[in-house]
């Protein structure tokens, strides 16, 4: 799982000592973004960056074991691609790292940027047979969820289906017992 932050920090002007200080505080107190990423998806933040600001994204891609519940060290030669567009879609960085690094830029423009991580694995094998996302697991459950559904609707159907016909049947040999047809 790639472990992302993003921390932004101007890089225009002269700024005092103070400044400087406040600064590497708020980069240090900075949120991180963690999500899960499935083999060669693509996952890709948009932040809106002002004009000459440092960004510096730190990741590190771990292993969900399903067995023992906890993240392992990722598999040899795995590893992270970090693409990054500015707002006019210039490509800024495209770059393949290792398991786990640190990436940088300084936007040249302000608005929307694009950073796109992907891992580099082609392989399900370099995974360990584990899954990486909880997304794909609730996806399997509502699909499984669904297909019940429907199972579910189409032998109500059938029911009813089968109970009017019995009924008629009756209703049937009813009046032909009654000699009323």
């Amino acid at each position: 799982m790639p472990c992302v932050g993003l921390s932004k920090a101007r890089a225009k002007g002269k700024a005092s000592h103070l400044i400087g200080i406040l600064l590497s505080f708020w980069v240090a107190v900075s949120p991180a973004l963690y999500f899960h990423s499935g083999e060669r998806e693509e996952k890709c933040i948009i932040e809106d960056i002002p004009s000459d600001t440092l960004i510096t994204g730190s990741y590190k891609v771990q292993q969900w074991d399903m067995h023992e519940h906890r993240f392992l060290e990722s598999a040899p030669g795995l590893g992270m691609f970090v693409t990054i567009t500015t707002p006019t879609k210039e490509l800024l960085l495209s770059k393949l790292y290792g398991p786990q690094g640190t990436f940088s830029f300084t936007s040249h423009l302000p608005g929307e940027h694009n950073i796109c991580l992907q891992s580099n694995s082609t392989k399900l094998i370099s995974f360990g047979g584990s899954k990486l996302e909880r997304e794909e697991y609730f996806r399997l459950t509502s699909e499984e969820t669904n297909n019940n559904i429907l199972r579910w609707a189409l032998a109500q159907t059938l029911i009813l289906i089968l109970v009017g016909v019995w009924q008629m049947k009756c209703l049937k040999d009813f009046f032909i017992a009654k000699k009323l047809v």
